[in-house]
């Protein structure tokens, strides 16, 4: 009754669990491109998509890469042999197991009528998957938690699923030997085959000798005794169970827990060992809870290695491009790879941002599009990460899931800085990513996040030229960090008469607010909010020309980049500020 019960909860949880991700696929809005695509279209385009590769040449590059990318998992042996071997290991290990143990009576038995998992070879190759899958959890434990691969983070999702595999298999091999110990299964077994109480005594004691099987009586174990009981065993058991030996590991944990088998094997409820109740337990929540777990990876990732083999950049329907982006998220198995070989690993070291690394900005990607709540500062933090990515391809060339990543980060950003905070590294040299994929977006949305971010930074500049307004040079910073040679600056204008963005404009003074000579003398004045607030150190090109041409010395190039990198540092906290106060007040 327990059994049935447990089962069917979690297959119902399970079904409906994976009834709800693969709808995700196509409800969640990832990025930019979901913008006007609605859910019917993106279900009627999949199938259209689908049928069209199953009758087009297509179909052969499905089969390739579900048997060198999904099954061999090549990918993940070119990148990673250590890697591999753990995967390989823990995956095929476990399939096996639930092929042939698990679903015993839906797949062995059919094939083979006669068989048992009790008898050999299923008997012997049950112990031989399950250490497979132990040797695997090892391999993953000590990569993850001794080896310690450079920018590989582990959360939550990677220890759950290490920790239930481990669970199941540990009290499966527990389980195995209790019962190959435990007197009250010899007993049962005895009852169901019907053997003649003259014969018990002997195959007993033969169980005891050869089988590990624990008994409260006092037996005799003279040759004619087990010869005996061999000879009943012959007649009433090996038609169904092969030596107990052959299951090597159950055996030796049998003979290990020989002083306590009998405690043990009172510990039952309902007829039931508490080792059982633990196992299945173990292995029905892993099953209930897989769809909502890294453990979904085992569809998702096949089905993102596929599409994204038959799938053309050019070519694609847009709405399966949203919906393979949303199921990309789910075949993330967060395996560190992408960030390993990141261009912008550096950034995230300098700046302290571990959301630049394309596998953490998956982990938070996630509940950004599942709508969970994100604080400001996270939601900065992913910003940032994603606009720092230098789209150089390297995370998606990699990826043993085969994510498109660097469109995912395009498509995602281009969502953020269109609907979120003003990101000031619009106006930085990693704005030259957005500036070369302009066709990506429509023209209109081209300049929106531009200008809504060159407001934010220069609007306390805006201030100043107030006439009525009152400049406060109290506020000036003396733990800023800069070059003090602006104090030798005696206005020359070198600088500003060199510099190729003044010469740009018939007006300069107009559109740059100040230039560079007049920064140089805020500076020197103590005014750094004037100096780091005007329109010009955003379109300074860093040509270096100013510098090189200054009498003085003084490295006015230098100067306006340390002003822009605080002005940005500044701006992002302001803007966090307002955005929170903006929540709390609401």
């Amino acid at each position: 009754m327990f059994f049935s019960v447990a089962l069917y909860t979690s297959l119902i949880i399970f079904t409906v669990g994976m009834i709800y991700k693969i709808s995700k696929w196509f409800s969640l809005n990832v990025g930019y491109l979901s913008d006007g695509v609605s859910v019917g279209e993106r279900v009627f385009s999949a199938i259209t998509g689908i049928i069209k590769v199953i009758f087009s040449p297509k179909i052969m590059t499905v089969i390739k890469v579900f048997v060198m990318d999904g099954i061999l998992q090549i990918r993940t042996l070119k990148e990673d042999p250590m890697r591999w071997v753990m995967h390989v290991l823990i995956y095929w290990g476990f399939m096996l197991l639930l092929f042939m143990h698990a679903l015993e009576k839906l797949i062995i038995k059919p094939i083979f009528p006669n068989s048992c998992s009790t008898l050999n070879p299923f008997f012997f190759l049950r112990e031989i998957f399950g250490l497979m899958v132990v040797a695997g959890i090892g391999i993953a434990i000590y990569r993850r938690f001794i080896l310690r691969p450079a920018r590989l983070k582990t959360n939550a999702m990677d220890i759950y699923a290490i920790a239930i595999v481990a669970i199941i298999m540990l009290s499966g091999f527990m389980l195995e030997g209790a019962k190959m110990s435990s007197y009250s299964a010899f007993e049962d077994m005895v009852s169901d085959y019907g053997v003649d109480e003259s014969e018990i005594p002997a195959l007993e004691a033969y169980w005891v000798k050869d089988f590990g099987t624990v008994s409260p009586n006092e037996l005799t174990f003279g040759e004619d005794v087990l010869q005996q009981g061999k000879e009943s065993h012959e007649a009433y058991c090996a038609s169904c169970h092969s030596a107990n030996k052959s299951a090597f590991v159950g055996y030796g944990i049998a003979k290990t827990i020989t002083p306590v088998a009998l405690i043990i094997d009172k510990l039952r409820i309902n007829y039931y060992s508490i080792l059982w109740y633990i196992h299945i337990l173990a292995c029905f929540f892993g099953l209930a809870y897989l769809p909502f777990s890294k453990m979904f990876h085992i569809f998702a990732t096949p089905v993102s290695l596929i599409t994204n083999a038959v799938m053309d950049k050019n070519s694609s329907n847009k709405a399966n491009v949203v919906t393979r982006q949303a199921m990309e998220i789910d075949a993330c198995t967060h395996c560190g790879t992408c960030s390993l070989h990141c261009s912008a690993m550096m950034a995230s070291e300098a700046i302290g941002n571990c959301l630049i690394l394309p596998s953490e900005k998956m982990a938070c990607l996630k509940k950004l599009v599942s709508a969970q709540d994100l604080s400001d500062v996270e939601l900065a933090a992913i910003q940032e990460g994603i606009y720092i990515c230098s789209n150089c391809d390297k995370c998606t060339v990699v990826c043993p899931s085969g994510i498109n990543l660097k469109e995912l980060w395009l498509n995602v950003r281009e969502c953020l800085i269109q609907k979120w905070l003003p990101e000031p590294s619009l106006l930085s040299p990693f704005s030259i990513t957005r500036g070369v994929n302009k066709d990506f977006r429509a023209k209109k949305d081209y300049s929106k996040p531009l200008n809504l971010t060159q407001r934010a930074m220069i609007e306390k500049f805006l201030e100043f030229k107030n006439p009525e307004g009152v400049v406060n040079i109290a506020g000036k910073d003396e733990q800023l960090n800069i070059e003090k040679t602006f104090a030798y600056c005696f206005g020359c204008q070198n600088c500003s008469t060199i510099c190729p963005v003044v010469k740009n404009y018939e007006n300069p003074q107009e559109v740059l607010g100040l230039l560079p000579h007049q920064i140089m003398c805020a500076m020197g004045m103590g005014l750094f909010d004037v100096a780091s607030s005007c329109k010009m150190i955003w379109d300074c090109l860093t040509c270096y020309q100013c510098q090189e041409h200054c009498p003085q010395n003084v490295k006015v190039t230098d100067i306006l980049y340390t002003l822009k990198n605080k002005s940005i540092e500044d701006k992002k906290q302001e803007l966090i500020e307002k955005q929170t106060c903006g929540k709390e007040a609401a």
